[in-house]
């Protein structure tokens, strides 16, 4: 997958797509990576700034879901939309629809400008949504799933059953790690978990270069 998807995009760096379950530690990986000067895109805040007044993406979900979806102040309620597509997979397709063919646009753009041996793109729903032809390489953050429950319910203050609805709407934790090139597993002190990042960027450098000397 790695080199086949960096052929077709010809792309100078190294493309890492970091994902994984809710509260895994995807935030605090991110976070490490950039502390080592790695540029870091996360797709979530590409995600908002998609939907801000006057775009065209927000136009279209409000024609699509209605007025309710807005504040008073017109920016999106994104709790309010979140609960009419989360459990419709049909709107929840139409939403994708909407706003997937932009941000992958301005990812593209994003990635484009950065003159470096590799980036590193955080988008939750990586392997949900099929977007891993946008990178080399994915890197899952893994966490047992009691440990994310604890998280979350304790970050968002919502209840066990929110976020159990939450997870059962992603992969499964068995696929999720199937289908990844790397793991990091966020377990023990960030001092810990940021010695792993280390390692992996050291191994990403090397692959980066290594493609580089190919001409690829």
């Amino acid at each position: 997958m790695s080199q086949s998807n960096s052929n077709r995009r010809k792309k100078k760096q190294l493309v890492v797509g970091l994902t994984g379950g809710i509260a895994s530690g995807k935030t605090v990986v991110s976070r490490c990576f950039e502390k080592l000067g790695v540029p870091v895109i996360d797709a979530d805040v590409v995600a908002r700034e998609v939907v801000e007044p006057g775009g065209a993406a927000l136009n279209a979900i409000v024609k699509e879901f209605g007025p309710e979806v807005l504040h008073d102040e017109g920016r999106l309620d994104r709790r309010m939309l979140r609960e009419l597509v989360f459990a419709d997979p049909e709107k929840r397709r139409v939403l994708e629809q909407l706003l997937h063919p932009e941000i992958r646009r301005r990812i593209q753009e994003q990635i484009a400008e950065l003159h470096h041996d590799y980036v590193v793109l955080v988008i939750p729903l990586l392997l949900e949504v099929e977007q891993t032809n946008m990178v080399d390489r994915v890197l899952v953050v893994d966490a047992p799933e009691p440990t994310q429950i604890a998280r979350a319910v304790e970050r968002d203050g919502s209840s066990e059953k929110e976020i159990r609805d939450i997870m059962s709407a992603q992969l499964p934790r068995e696929q999720r790690l199937t289908r990844a090139d790397d793991v990091i597993e966020n377990r023990g002190s960030l001092q810990d978990l940021c010695e792993r990042v280390g390692k992996l960027d050291q191994f990403y450098r090397t692959i980066a270069r290594s493609v580089a000397a190919r001409g690829q």
